[in-house]
């Protein structure tokens, strides 16, 4: 079976694909021969078929076990590489293929899951309804520096070359030019193989900021004005570019990096400052070399196009104030007026840019007013499509993008302010943390002077319990006088009790008077953050899901009852253990009310290079969670769900009992954390410096400390993924005693989004699992009662999970997925073996420190080898 299964997944990959992979591949072996010699790719080979054969139950696994140990540990680190290279460019190939169906897709049809289909459904749903909706959206991506990136950027760049030239040999070139792309081709894979994978200096906050400033400038900068002119080509189809646009911009983007201190205690004051100036640096040379191109192209003659009275009011108000800058302009562009107010504006963005306080905008309106003077004039000279195209373009990409490119938003515990206010009211010394975060505080107030209160105001408090960890934070900012910053303070629910107090937290906020006048600042605007990371550490992946919903369920109904426009700011991670999965699906998921049409969420690590790292990709991904959004905004979607949840939460209520227990009673189990850190590379995974955040909180080393991102990575290490299934085999086992209570079950997965969410990211998990080699990690900690627990655990949920999906296999109905899972496997297994060459010699004891290193790195370097072939890290 296992033979045939893989056997037609190959056979079914696409022909551009399979050329590709084929191309790649066969480029890397070439490679191998010359910097190895044939002994190399040989050995490589030999380990592949090996891997192979093992799947198919043709030779077992100790085979391939005494086949790696035989290797010197240097040619082990050369075989791990050649895997670990081979991933990155077979995911490289993937997601080239992934744009060009994308290109091909795009023949005019409506696509599923697209802005166009969710304006044709509401349509036909609601009527006239489509502008309440539309004038509601708000959609708020936030990037954050958790560590789950583990490519260097290094690598990454190299891979980008690469996905180049693959577009070169897609468009047919001539003969001359294919070689010499092929030979290019040879180049940058001999460099990516030469290229260290691994980091070998730790990053500080700053390099995480301007690793992210790369996907702002090189795609998401670009992409919105296309999302939101695909947008209102769905609305008004003729009408678009020539009309005034029926969209606004609803996109806001928001970043942690260097401002989450929660922690890390390497974002300081000054990092949150410095932070906000290379934001700035990016997006105002940005929309300066973009007004600058459009005033150059913009060559509508007076005659042709005469200026309206604003514009020349406009154009004499600035000769006054810079009569040398604007004769200048106005040689270069002779009877063009509104090329040279748009001329004059890319020179005032500059001039804000280097702080040049006589020529500088004072604020992105300034800049927007000048636009809109140059759009009125051009409508009402008749020149409609050079109002509403480029320059309109031009309009949206301030109104998102501001002159500070993302909010900046400031994390810190909660512990910490309550120490501080302590100390701010008895007066005297303070220590160094109060000093901190009173200088954080007058750093927000210095951003918002400089760059609006829209660039820095929200402060979220981690593991927020009362309505007094709200008030901490404002009576910290009061006590700064006239420097005080204005804040929305959020409250960050994280733990299972957390949670459950939310409500009460948010009834204790109301009677803040700090809080109060920010509402009517506001227009009785909230947010609410809840934390998928640290429940799901807590209760497990079944019990945390339904908890986090129970919750967006009563703070809806809360929000309702007091008149509160509520924003949920979702804390979710890249993987399914920590929230992760396909966004759309997840937003339709949601607790009915919940959204309302707006929808905030942070972005982490590898997520932020997989969504935005390419134009087509993003621009599909962000349109996919609008068409979600919006949807699950409506009556329709929300009345079924309703009507699900209903009908089916007893059972799931049973579910969750049963999976909760079950996932306490492992981690409860005495000795368990000492265990976790035995059979699993988790205090190896340190050594990867993908982040500069500290794997833990505190110096303690318990397992309630831990952060869920290490948690969740060494478990995806060894092959057990524990973090996206555990519990929920048990709790399925609950309930699912005879067919009666099985069908309940198929129905509820049939008709409950969220239900459907909860098993098919759990199948995703197991599918990404291998029982065998996991089983090897597991006994690595000689507790064989644990290892049995795990195990069992591990049957009963794939039985039950294929069970109640009608499955006969993992992720059947999921054929794209299915087979990169299938494909890549194999390969992800000879990694697997390979770290645990090294993980067993290195938890056996070895005193030589030149074999520990060598060690030390084919352990790291399987580590990002593993990462890079389940694309999945933390």
């Amino acid at each position: 079976m296992a033979t045939k299964t893989r056997d037609l997944l190959r056979h079914d990959l696409p022909d551009p694909l399979r050329r590709d992979v084929r191309l790649l591949g066969g480029l890397l072996g070439d490679g191998l021969v010359e910097y190895g010699g044939q002994g190399l790719l040989d050995d490589v080979e030999r380990l592949r078929h090996a891997v192979i054969a093992a799947r198919r139950g043709e030779i077992p696994g100790e085979e391939v076990t005494a086949l790696v140990d035989g290797w010197s540990l240097e040619r082990a680190g050369l075989v791990a590489r050649a895997f670990t290279v081979y991933f990155h460019l077979t995911n490289l190939a993937e997601e080239h293929h992934r744009i060009r169906t994308l290109r091909e897709r795009d023949t005019g049809e409506v696509v599923p899951s697209s802005v166009a289909a969710a304006v044709e459904e509401i349509r036909a749903s609601t009527g006239d309804r489509l502008a309440e909706v539309l004038d509601g959206l708000e959609v708020r991506p936030v990037f954050t520096a958790h560590p789950t990136e583990a490519r260097r950027r290094a690598v990454v760049t190299a891979i980008q070359r690469i996905s180049d030239l693959l577009t070169v040999l897609d468009r047919g070139p001539g003969v001359a030019e294919r070689a010499d792309t092929e030979r290019r081709l040879r180049e940058e894979i001999d460099l990516l193989w030469r290229t260290a994978l691994r980091r070998t200096t730790q990053m500080d906050p700053l390099d995480e900021v301007r690793t992210a400033m790369a996907a702002f400038d090189e795609t998401i900068f670009r992409v919105v004005p296309r999302i939101y002119r695909a947008l209102d080509a769905a609305i008004d189809p003729e009408g678009t570019g020539a009309v005034p646009p029926h969209v606004r911009a609803y996109l806001r983007f928001g970043s942690w990096i260097g401002g989450d201190r929660d922690g890390n205690p390497f974002v300081t004051a000054q990092t949150t400052r410095d932070a906000v100036g290379i934001q700035a640096e990016h997006v105002l040379r940005a929309l300066e070399n973009t007004c600058a191109r459009i005033g150059r192209e913009l060559t509508v003659h007076e005659t042709t196009t005469p200026p309206s009275d604003a514009l020349l009011n406009a154009l004499a108000a600035a000769r006054t104030a810079h009569p040398e800058r604007m004769a200048a302009i106005d040689r270069r562009s002779p009877g063009e007026p509104h090329r040279r107010l748009l001329m004059h504006a890319a020179e005032r963005i500059a001039a804000t840019r280097e702080r040049n306080a006589d020529l500088a905008y004072a604020s992105p309106d300034e800049l927007l007013t000048d636009l809109r003077t140059v759009q009125d004039s051009l409508a009402a000279a008749g020149a409609a499509r050079q109002a509403w195209g480029r320059v309109q373009h031009l309009v949206w990409q301030v109104e998102t993008f501001g002159f500070h490119l993302a909010e900046l938003e400031i994390r810190q515990h909660s512990e910490l302010h309550e120490k501080a206010v302590e100390q701010v009211r008895a007066g005297g010394e303070r220590d160094e943390m109060t000093d901190e975060i009173l200088e954080t505080l007058r750093v927000v107030a210095w951003i918002q002077r400089r760059f609006g209160v829209a660039a820095c105001s929200r402060y979220v408090v981690s593991f927020t319990r009362s309505a007094q960890d709200i008030a901490n934070v404002h009576e910290l900012a009061a006590s700064l006088g006239e420097n005080a910053p204005v804040l929305d303070v959020i409250p960050l629910f994280e733990t299972g009790e957390d949670l459950e107090r939310a409500p009460s937290v948010l009834a204790g906020m109301l009677e803040l008077p700090a809080v109060r006048r920010r509402l009517d600042a506001t227009g009785r605007r909230l947010e609410v953050m809840l934390g998928y990371s640290d429940s799901a550490k807590q209760l497990g992946p079944t019990s945390a899901t339904l908890r986090l919903y129970d919750t967006q369920e009563a703070l809806a109904e809360f929000a309702a009852a007091h008149d509160i426009v509520l924003t949920l700011f979702h804390g979710r991670g890249g993987s399914l253990g920590r929230g992760g999965g396909p966004a759309n699906r997840a937003i339709l998921a949601q607790a009915p009310g919940s959204v309302a049409g707006r929808f905030k969420v942070t972005e982490q690590g590898e997520v932020i290079f997989a969504r935005y790292g390419h134009p087509e990709i993003a621009r599909r991904h962000v349109e996919q969670v609008t068409n979600a959004v919006l949807m699950a905004s409506t009556d329709a979607v929300q009345d079924r769900a309703r009507a699900a949840a209903a009908r089916f939460r007893p059972l799931a209520d049973k579910i969750s009992e049963a999976a909760r227990s079950s996932f306490r009673s492992l981690i409860e189990a005495d000795g368990f954390a000492a265990w976790f850190a035995q059979v699993s590379p988790l205090g190896e995974i340190a050594d990867l410096r993908i982040g500069s955040r500290p794997a833990r909180r505190k110096a303690a080393r318990g397992l309630e400390d831990l952060r869920a991102i290490p948690w969740v990575f060494a478990w995806t290490q060894t092959r057990v993924n524990l973090p996206g299934w555990y519990g929920l085999g048990s709790g399925l086992a609950a309930v699912s005693s005879d067919g009666a209570a099985l069908t309940e079950l198929q129905d509820a997965y049939a008709s409950w989004p969220l239900f459907q969410t909860l098993l098919d990211n759990a199948e995703m998990s197991l599918a990404k699992s291998d029982r065998s080699i996991a089983a090897r990690y597991l006994e690595l900690g000689g507790r064989p009662e644990l290892t049995e627990t795990v195990l069992a655990e591990y049957d009963r949920t794939l039985r039950l999970v294929l069970a109640v999906t009608g499955h006969d296999r993992l992720l059947e109905n999921r054929k794209v997925l299915s087979r990169a899972v299938e494909l890549r496997n194999p390969y992800v297994d000879a990694l697997s073996h390979l770290q645990l060459r090294a993980l067993t010699a290195l938890r056996a004891g070895v005193e030589d420190e030149t074999e520990r290193g060598h060690l030390d790195d084919l352990l790291l370097l399987s580590v990002n080898g593993v990462a890079a072939g389940l694309q999945n890290t933390g």
